[in-house]
This record gives structure tokens, sequence and C-alpha cells, in this order.
């Protein structure tokens, strides 16, 4: 058994090695506690995802597309029906 200075230090050591490891409990309780309220902040600002947000966003430019193609169509055929109806 120690006896003396050696003694103190080992109990310090061991002290400080139970209060590090308290200290990364509390740590990590903090984080889950603080994430979870992230969480349900986030959830309560009616956010999309990223995915769905790029989702609309390939559909919009699909459709924009399409109208673009379709306005030039129509042009065509009124020129058509212009050309006919001289």
């Amino acid at each position: 058994m120690s006896t003396g200075p050696n003694r103190l230090f080992d109990e310090f050591a061991k002290v400080m090695t139970d209060a590090a490891g308290a200290a990364q409990g509390v740590r990590q309780e903090f984080e889950t506690a603080a994430k979870a309220q992230m969480e349900r902040i986030l959830n309560s600002m009616d956010l999309v995802k990223r995915e769905e947000f790029e989702a609309v966003r390939e559909m919009a430019i699909a459709a924009r597309d399409e109208n673009e193609a379709l306005a030039a169509r129509i042009e065509k055929l009124e020129e058509l029906l212009a050309a006919k109806s001289s």
C-alpha cells in the first residue's frame, strides 16, 4: 500500500480522472439536448429539405423549357395561319 505523498498523488489522479469522466458525460448530455432542441426549432420553421428543393427546381426548369417550346410552336402555327389567310 502506498504511503505519504505517493498515495496523495494517486488519490488526486483518481479524483481528476473521475472528474474528467463526469465532465465528458455532461458534455455529451448537453450536446444531445442541444441537438434535439435545434431539431425541434427547425421542424417548427416549416423548412424544406435540400433534396425536395432540388426536385422542385428540376421540375420548374423542365416546365419552363416546355413552355418555351410550346410558345415557339404556337408562334410558328400563327405564322402559318396568317400566311394561309393572306
